[in-house]
């Protein structure tokens, strides 16, 4: 089935984002430490939980790809969406540590200014960041997956908290000491950000929400199929990487079984082509003018 192929793929997105967290965390917390910047010890540790999170997004894509059985008929694609709040939780309780550590350093006096390595390294970080956002960003537009695409906009995130790590470093170089901790505030607070985003759309598609134009959108590719006379009733959810649509149209009254069976089937390949949308439940009544 091809949404379980579309899956499979993402999880090679989430693989790169973790190799790439490993080896970045690691290097930003080791050099961090040793420069004394506090700005990129927290870029170290916001990737250090992104770790955390991208293994939840691979752990709900696999649970994504089981089939359907006796008690999931409609399969397991929401297990992504679940690993997507997962993820949003381990974020944004990250973000807060930052933030609380963050305002201790900026109260302390004394201050010393960090080495510039600590800048540079930043810098190569964002660099690193931004390639594995655009792999994930096209990746999940590509498979329609909601969870590589929480974890895309989480390293586009990361890329510019390193940005803004290395503009605070390289500020308090010029005597501007409180710049480096200031920095690491930021930090904190697009971690937060991120996280509540990314917990916004995970509940609203799980409690069934979906946008109202693309809902309307849908309603309109329907009504402009032949043989359609009205849409009655139009309803949609995101499941996973898929969207289930149930629909009501109202045919000709006088068509038999087979000429509105046509019409659903000409709706469904519309459906598919236009929209990529290959589950809809389509219920036909007759039209009657008003």
């Amino acid at each position: 089935m091809e949404a379980y192929q579309d899956i499979k793929q993402g999880e090679k997105g989430a693989w790169v984002s973790i190799c790439a967290y490993i080896v970045l965390s690691t290097l930003k917390l080791a050099v961090g430490h040793a420069s004394g910047s506090e700005a990129l010890l927290a870029d170290g540790f916001n990737n250090a939980t992104d770790i955390v999170a991208s293994i939840a997004v691979l752990v709900g894509l696999k649970i994504s790809r089981k089939p359907p059985d006796r008690n999931h008929r409609y399969g397991h694609f929401r297990a992504e969406t679940v690993a997507a709040l997962v993820a949003s939780f381990i974020m944004m309780a990250v973000g807060v540590q930052v933030f609380v550590q963050a305002i201790s350093k900026v109260s302390a006096p004394n201050l010393e200014s960090p080495d510039m390595i600590s800048g540079w390294t930043a810098l190569l970080s964002a660099a690193a960041m931004f390639f594995v956002y655009r792999y994930n960003a096209r990746l999940a537009k590509r498979i329609n997956s909601q969870a590589l695409m929480a974890a895309s906009q989480d390293n586009r995130s990361d890329a510019l908290v390193s940005i803004g790590a290395f503009a605070g470093i390289v500020g308090s170089q010029f005597g501007i000491a409180w710049l480096d901790p200031v920095t690491a505030l930021i930090v904190a607070a697009i971690i937060c950000r991120t996280a509540w985003h990314i917990f916004r759309d995970a509940t609203h598609a799980l409690t069934d929400g979906f946008d109202e134009t693309e809902l309307n959108k849908l309603r309109k590719t329907i009504y402009d199929s032949p043989g359609v006379k009205g849409v009655k009733d139009i309803k949609a959810r995101v499941h996973g990487n898929n969207v289930l649509v149930d629909v009501t149209i109202n045919v000709n009254k006088y068509l038999n079984v087979i000429e509105s069976h046509a019409i659903t089937e000409k709706i469904e390949e519309r459906m598919k082509t236009d929209h990529n949308i290959s589950h809809i439940h389509i219920h036909i009544e007759p039209y009657e003018a008003s």
